[in-house]
């Protein structure tokens, strides 16, 4: 191999080597980023659903809020086993690559060794003088003092390169050995975590068992609360068509809308996924869409929106500039506000106080009521829903990720 092509070779490894680590690192990132939100979610469901934890009667919602916990620990364990392994790939891939680094290296130290036992042994001080006096011109004598010169340059770039690459060696193998410390800290917390997990899953089946008697009329309750929860959604589509007929001359599907409503609703538009959340502090225990129900595995409900569980008496807020459409409530729910941003609208339910009325300028982050808590489970929630006319669009989307 000349030296130029290992040159050549030396320095496509090492772009080869901090490409791919580059790369995975910033997949490692994001896992390491999922995992830290969920670890932040797993300690906000313990603090916001189980803090009655000391009472006696078991209930429905025990079981319900125990399932939540398991659902993001599973996630946790999950994302923490594609890191590991992400890891494993990055060490097998630096081991390799330091190895062939090792090898060249090797190779570069035994030429060089070379090197200098030849020159010692055929350029001494004496020889030297004479390889000049040999010369047959003056110019021939020019051209040997820039060749010697060239030589001597070129021996202190190998030195010089030889330096470099022991100390990108020694870069690369604190990087192996922290990498290998974080794999098995990764390794223990997810021990750790499966422990607890499975603590949980047979806590949370002992429960469903000692229920079993009572899961008819647990179905019944979900029934109707999905019965309830479809109301409230049709009458929001209702509102919706009807304040689309009411605002056009035209019989058209969108809302007939001024310069400023237009330039609301493509601000709105511009802003998502980055929409601050109805409350300031909460973790969501229900996501947008049909899923099956967390205890009762044959009940399925459906959701047009996210359930946020948050704190007592937390401050419902609006997620961006618009006006209250309305304000209802049915028989048995609790209040819902409607707000729209062009053709948009958002929806706020759940709510124990309502502090706005129909035709109400709001502004982004404007408290517009109270989330309702449930006494019997004590749990305080709000379902957010995002809709565009009249359907419904994940809400997941349009918040910014806490």
């Amino acid at each position: 191999m000349t030296k130029k092509d290992f040159y050549f070779l030396f320095s496509l490894i090492v772009l080869l080597l901090s490409t791919s680590v580059l790369s995975q690192s910033k997949t490692r990132k994001q896992l390491e980023k999922q995992r830290t939100q969920i670890k932040k979610e797993i300690k906000e469901i313990n603090r916001l659903l189980f803090a009655n934890s000391k009472r006696k009667a078991v209930a429905f919602s025990d079981i319900e809020n125990l399932n939540i916990k398991i659902q993001r620990k599973e996630e946790l364990v999950n994302l923490t086993f594609q890191e590991i392994n992400l890891l494993s790939l990055e060490i097998k891939k630096n081991n390799s690559s330091l190895d062939s680094l090792k090898n060249e290296l090797d190779q570069v130290k035994d030429a060089y060794k070379k090197m200098i036992l030849k020159s010692y042994k055929t350029k001494s001080g004496k020889s030297k003088i004479m390889f000049l006096l040999s010369s047959k011109s003056f110019f021939q004598a020019y051209k040997r003092v820039q060749y010697m010169k060239q030589y001597a340059q070129f021996r202190r770039k190998q030195a010089e390169k030889i330096d470099i690459m022991l100390d990108q060696i020694e870069t690369f193998l604190s990087q192996l050995n922290s990498k290998k410390l974080k794999k098995e800290t990764l390794l223990q917390n997810n021990r750790d975590v499966k422990k607890s997990l499975e603590e949980e899953k047979i806590k949370s089946d002992l429960l469903v068992f000692n229920l079993r008697k009572k899961e008819k009329r647990y179905k019944n309750q979900i029934s109707q609360k999905q019965k309830i929860s479809l109301q409230i959604d049709k009458e929001i589509q209702r509102l919706i068509k009807e304040a689309i007929a009411k605002s056009s001359n035209k019989k058209t599907n969108s809302f007939a809308l001024t310069p400023e409503a237009k330039e609301l609703e493509k601000n709105f538009l511009l802003n998502k996924g980055k929409l601050p959340w109805p409350v300031a502090k909460g973790v969501v225990i229900q996501k947008f869409g049909t899923q099956p129900h967390p205890v009762v595995k044959t009940a399925k409900i459906k959701s047009n929106g996210i359930i946020i569980a948050t704190p007592k008496k937390e401050k419902v807020r609006v997620v961006f500039d618009g006006q209250v459409l309305s304000v209802l409530q049915f028989k048995g729910s609790n209040p819902t506000v409607l707000v729209q941003h062009g053709n948009y609208i958002t929806a706020y339910k759940n709510l124990s106080k309502v502090f706005v009325k129909k035709g109400d300028k709001v502004f982004s982050n404007q408290n517009i009521g109270e989330v309702f808590t449930n006494n019997s489970s004590g749990r305080s929630t709000i379902q957010f829903s995002v809709f565009q006319k009249t359907t419904p669009v994940n809400p997941l989307s349009w918040i910014i990720k806490m």
